[in-house]
């Protein structure tokens, strides 16, 4: 077991307790983080999972696909550092990351 922290649009934090293999969406859903909603289920068909990742933790993650990357793109709050968390899978490699949901 490991932790994500979650920072919220009100600049709030959740540190949340995330297990290998979980998306960073599943992790947020089963912890109740109220601002990620997950609405299609890490189908990659919305954008309710979208975070930020900052360069230093994007580095340790695998580069996002350009299906992603399009859906991303459509999101008004798409920046370099925009991931979705369906797409994201923890990993002991990443314990501590943190992850910005936009507002």
């Amino acid at each position: 077991m490991g932790k994500i922290v979650y920072l919220l649009p009100d600049d709030a934090e959740q540190v949340v307790e995330a297990r290998d293999g979980e998306s960073l969406m599943q992790i947020a859903v089963q912890a109740g983080v109220s601002a990620i909603e997950g609405e299609c289920g890490g189908e990659m068909s919305c954008a309710t999972c979208h975070v930020w990742i900052d360069d230093e933790w994007a580095a340790k993650l695998r580069r996002p696909s350009q299906d992603e990357i399009d859906l991303l793109e459509s999101d008004e709050h798409f920046t370099d550092e925009s991931r979705l968390g369906c797409q994201v899978k923890y990993s002991s490699a990443i314990d501590g990351l943190v992850a910005k949901i936009p507002g």
